[in-house]
């Protein structure tokens, strides 16, 4: 427990320098702001910024910015939800449910209020639990050799595959393609360009980012443009910010349990802030004494919700920090932007550079702070922003994102590149393909790909490495295990039904 607090002491310490404050600030704004603007979303804001960081000396500063950006946004995305009925974040979706049929009734202000003080709860306990549980896993992550990281990734790709929505066969193969697209470049081995076709600016591989800005950026703005704008936003009804003592009372324990649930499927690969939200609203409604007025202005249906999407966003931190696996797309933008910064992610990172490790586990809880005092006054403003027409922002966002793609090489040919990848996220939502499972599949390629060949190094060609190592073994009996569930018949059909629904 001394060392634990020894630790926190060093993180807000780095947390607390002028320069991280500031980037957190900046990071916790911006956050907001996207989160606020439907259309946008973290991830597009992220691959946006990442270039941004190649000039930035610490990557502390770095990654604070990032995480600041990621956690904010689902503030942000509750705003657009209570006020306007439109998730402003994908987490945000059921808050819509509830939150805007408080606004209709003139409780806006009480629906933000009860947001703001669940995101602040559920990020302070989320906060405390990854300083808590990091180091622990961190040790036993230290015990893994190739052949079990490559047994890890295999979990964590079959997980954010049971976990997506839609066709279990879509997303598998979103996974191998991604797999294969992050194939693209030289051997390190053998030095011989691999599917580069030729081109010479392809035997480097495809940068993330670009990726990431063709499938998430310019994909939803083709998207978002093909929709009509209707939107209704209640500037003259956000009445009384503080919720009434019974609001209160009644928002007290889905709190609790939105925070308990979020924190424990944050961990989980593809599973994060939507699934914990998702997860969090079902159980509220089967545990309320009232369940008929859940879609009708709840304020049960936005606490347990928005207290989930908060600290699932944060414990979703977890694996990244102590083992190295991004659980989300955003997170595997993280982990990129650490590679940007030739520090390996992983276990280590806990040894070899500490301030960066407690520094950015501080700087959640300064930047939930800093929410809370950001969102609730600055209201007035959020509904300002909300009145400004998509056809006015998207070119906007367009330049930005053409700027981060060029500035990532200095060069014309990674710009072009976001066309294709743009091009492929429009078929891939018309499909009903979900597109994270790709991302994950890129990013985790070609880590595992490395420890693949180490693995088989060490055994000298033997594939019983993978089976005979107790761990190894265990993790892939895991994965398998998973598949064939979620194969099975009544599943499968109930996951396509779901995902019918939802659309």
């Amino acid at each position: 427990m001394d060392q634990l607090f020894t630790n926190l002491a060093l993180g807000f310490a780095t947390a607390g320098s002028l320069d991280n404050l500031l980037y957190c600030f900046i990071g916790v704004l911006l956050g907001t702001l996207i989160g606020v603007l439907p259309g946008i979303g973290p991830l597009a804001t992220i691959a946006m910024l990442l270039p941004a960081t190649y000039k930035m000396s610490d990557p502390t500063s770095a990654l604070i910015m990032l995480a600041g950006i990621y956690y904010g946004a689902q503030y942000g995305g509750s705003t657009t939800a209570i006020l306007v009925n439109l998730p402003g974040e994908s987490s945000s979706v059921v808050t819509v449910l509830d939150g805007y049929q408080m606004a209709r009734k003139g409780r806006a202000g009480a629906a933000l209020s009860i947001a703001a003080i669940a995101s602040f709860f559920a990020g302070t306990v989320a906060t405390f639990l990854l300083a808590a549980f990091a180091p622990p896993l961190a040790e036993v992550a230290f015990k893994f050799g190739p052949a079990e990281y490559f047994s890890l990734m295999v979990l964590g790709l079959i997980a954010a595959v049971v976990l997506a929505n839609g066709s279990i066969w879509k997303a598998l193969a979103m996974v191998v393609l991604g797999l294969l697209m992050g194939m693209i470049g030289t051997d390190v081995n053998s030095g011989v360009a691999r599917f580069s076709f030729d081109v010479p600016e392809l035997s480097d591989g495809i940068e993330f980012a670009v990726v990431a800005m063709g499938m998430f950026g310019f994909a939803e703005i083709i998207t978002n443009l093909e929709q009509r704008e209707n939107r209704e936003v209640f500037t003259s009804k956000v009445g009384r910010l503080l919720p009434t003592m019974a609001e209160f009372k009644r928002s007290i324990l889905p709190i609790i349990r939105g925070t308990s649930l979020g924190s424990l499927l944050g961990i989980l690969p593809g599973g994060g802030a939507v699934l914990s939200s998702f997860a969090t609203y079902a159980m509220e409604k089967k545990l309320s004494k009232h369940p008929e007025e859940f879609g009708k202005g709840a304020i049960e249906g936005v606490a347990g919700p928005e207290a989930a999407n908060n600290a699932g966003a944060q414990t979703s931190f977890i694996p990244m920090l102590t083992l190295g696996i991004p659980t989300t797309p955003v997170l595997a933008l993280m982990v990129a932007a650490m590679m940007i910064h030739n520090i390996q992610p992983g276990p280590q990172v806990m040894t070899s550079n500490p301030s960066l490790f407690w520094g950015l586990i501080a700087s959640m809880w300064v930047g939930n702070a800093m929410l809370v005092i950001l969102n609730l006054p600055l209201i007035g403003i959020w509904i300002k922003l909300l009145t400004v027409p998509y056809r006015v922002l998207f070119p906007a966002i367009l330049l930005f994102c053409c700027i981060g793609s060029y500035s990532l090489n200095n060069n014309v040919f990674d710009v072009f590149m976001t066309i294709p990848f743009a091009i492929l996220g429009y078929i891939f939502k018309k499909l009903e393909c979900e597109p994270a499972p790709l991302l994950l599949g890129f990013v985790l390629g070609k880590l595992m790909e490395e420890y693949l060949r180490r693995a088989m190094t060490i055994s000298r060609g033997d594939w019983s490495v993978f089976v005979t190592r107790p761990l190894s073994a265990s993790l892939l009996a895991v994965a398998a295990i998973m598949l064939v569930i979620v194969f099975l018949p009544a599943i499968a059909k109930k996951r396509e039904e779901a995902f019918a629904g939802d659309d």
